[in-house]
């Protein structure tokens, strides 16, 4: 399995109700959330890198942008739209999402790394606990579609097929804390000023 590609993409099409705007637009340490995204898929090895938009529709270097004109439908129809665009050489995919800018590239490093030793499906936990991201090989994509409705993504398909899923810790890899509203942002900030 080594050597096989592995496309990245980033979940970044909602229109952001809760924090009163899209949240890809919105800047975490100098940079926005939807270029973190696609940074913490390509330098932890993800080829292609695919964005979806829909609420913001902007450029973003490094990464296919792929729009999802009824984003509004949720986050199952982003999934949707985002495998439909995955490349054919595309063995697995990571999917991540914008919103989680503590997540660091050894996350989805570590998911490879478990796909390649042979999991089909591989979850970062985190205390134990599955949060994202996640990458699921390309013969379980037409399921993982089928199943993502409404503001659910790929955790039906999980829930359907624990079997299949192989928990990689990432405790130190990151935290998958959500920013969902502007008070979020703000506790982001404050806690790394705090470890400064």
């Amino acid at each position: 399995m080594s050597g096989a590609a592995v496309a990245g993409l980033l979940l970044a099409a909602g229109g952001g109700s809760r924090f009163g705007g899209p949240k890809a637009l919105v800047e975490f340490e100098g940079e926005r959330l939807a270029d973190r995204g696609v940074r913490l898929l390509a330098e932890g090895g993800c080829r292609p890198v695919l964005i979806v938009l829909g609420a913001a529709d902007v450029p973003v270097a490094g990464a296919v942008v792929v729009r999802n004109p009824g984003w509004a439908a949720g986050m199952g129809s982003s999934l949707r739209a985002g495998l439909r665009a995955l490349p054919p050489a595309a063995a697995a995919v990571v999917i991540a999402l914008a919103d989680q800018p503590l997540v660091r590239p050894e996350a989805v490093r570590r998911l490879i790394a478990a796909f390649e030793a042979g999991a089909r499906v591989a979850v970062a936990a985190y205390g134990g606990a599955p949060r994202n991201p996640v990458l699921i090989a390309r013969e379980h994509l037409e399921e993982v579609a089928a199943l993502a409705e409404g503001d659910v993504g790929a955790r039906p398909f999980l829930r359907a097929h624990p079997e299949l899923v192989t928990a990689v810790p990432c405790d130190d890899a990151g935290d998958p804390v959500d920013v969902d509203t502007p008070a979020d942002l703000c506790r982001l900030h404050e806690g790394r000023l705090h470890k400064e």
